[in-house]
């Protein structure tokens, strides 16, 4: 009857989908290989309970079915996989009492460090867990490293909520960026996955890059991680939404952009820009000048901007806040997974709100001319932009929580 139509398998109890056949989504309630090929006796070790024969052709019609959503305990949220039900009351907790409401504030800001933080502490050959909670696991002994220098507020600020859900500290340091992250326009949607045990040791030290380091050190170390430069550049828009407190002690809480509080490219933009003068005291070891007045500026930011082997990335972002996006959420979604097991993970990115979209595109500070531009990338110009109307721009420090 189905000659030459390859054959797939499924479960008719959509409790026990995903014991079938994940694909990377977690989501896959088929298997994703034809029955002849997978062979009755390894079906059999995945799921036990009733299944029915679907011909090839009819996956599609079937879809629907197959895609049950799973009703969650609190009577008001449904989900693909009931083990996202849980992160529903742990998102609300979060943004009432952690992100003051749903702000783009300094608890986010120091939220998404966390996870950079965390996660970059992994080498093939050094060791580490990356994305495994070490730094709250093992804080007394990762918080004293001088590359985190500071994050020990954050950490304390999230361990009450690990310890109040009964939630491991690698899953919860990736869905509290992943969530805060929501909360700044212009933001992708970022990914996340449920299913990190609990760290076993901590993270050896000088496993994350320092401001100060040089381009090449940086290079090398991220490679170690698995990042290529491009990549590098991706994660750093971050830093659009960013303020430093321990750079220069003097005025903690400085941007390092004009829009803080805004998932923009502005911090691609004002990185380029020349440098005139320090926000604060100066002379602080990874500063180097800025181009607005209360705006800081890192030395590893700054000769990533200018340095030929990411230069030209650097460029692409500078008025592309698609491509910006795009890069940055594929980036996060593979540092959110450095040193973990996917195939034994859940997909719950469904959980994470989605961001506010932007409209305004990037544009020159006020006071700043198109001569003020730093060309670095030699393949292509600078993108033409139009300078803000007005006096010249003077960015505010971003308030505590």
């Amino acid at each position: 009857m189905f000659a030459n139509t390859p054959f797939y398998v499924r479960a008719q109890d959509p409790k026990q989908r995903f014991d079938i056949n994940q694909d990377d989504s977690g989501q896959s309630t088929e298997t994703s290989e034809p029955f002849a090929a997978l062979g009755l006796a390894t079906f059999s070790q995945r799921y036990k309970g009733p299944t029915s024969v679907v011909p090839g052709g009819a996956l599609q019609a079937a879809q629907a079915a197959l895609t049950k959503r799973v009703a969650c305990p609190d009577g008001v949220h449904t989900a693909t996989n009931a083990a996202c039900c849980a992160l529903f009351p742990i998102l609300d907790d979060i943004q009432e009492n952690l992100f003051d409401g749903g702000e783009c504030g300094e608890e986010v800001h120091e939220s998404l460090r966390l996870t950079f933080h965390d996660a970059i502490g992994f080498s093939p050959t050094k060791g580490g867990g990356g994305a495994d909670g070490s730094i709250v696991t093992f804080s007394d002994i990762e918080t004293v490293f001088h590359a985190n220098n500071g994050i020990d507020d954050i950490v304390e600020r999230q361990r009450p909520f690990i310890e109040k859900h009964n939630i491991s500290a690698g899953d919860f340091i990736q869905f509290a960026g992943a969530v805060g992250v929501s909360n700044c326009a212009g933001a992708p949607r970022l990914n996340f996955f449920v299913g990190r045990p609990t760290a076993k040791a901590p993270s050896p030290d000088l496993l994350v890059p320092e401001p100060f380091d040089t381009i090449t050190d940086i290079l090398a170390r991220m490679g170690d991680a698995g990042f290529s430069p491009a990549e590098v550049v991706a994660l750093l828009a971050s830093h659009s939404v960013a303020a430093a407190d321990h750079v220069d002690p003097s005025i903690p809480g400085t941007p390092f952009d004009s829009t803080p509080s805004i998932f923009d490219t502005q911090f691609f933009v004002e990185v380029q820009l020349r440098g005139t003068s320090f926000p604060g005291t100066g002379g602080n070891q990874g500063e180097v000048q800025s181009p607005l007045a209360g705006e800081i500026r890192i030395q590893s930011d700054h000769l990533l901007a200018r340095d030929s082997r990411t230069n030209c990335a650097w460029q692409s972002f500078a008025n592309n806040q698609a491509a910006m996006q795009s890069a940055f959420k594929a980036a996060m979604l593979k540092l959110s997974l450095l040193g973990q097991d996917k195939a034994k993970m859940i997909d719950c990115s469904e959980v994470i709100p989605a961001p506010a979209s932007l409209k305004a595109g990037a544009h020159l500070p006020a006071g700043k001319t198109q001569s003020d531009i730093e060309q670095a990338c030699a393949t292509s110009p600078f993108p033409v932009l139009t300078a803000e109307p007005g006096p010249a721009t003077s960015v505010a420090p971003v308030p505590p929580s």
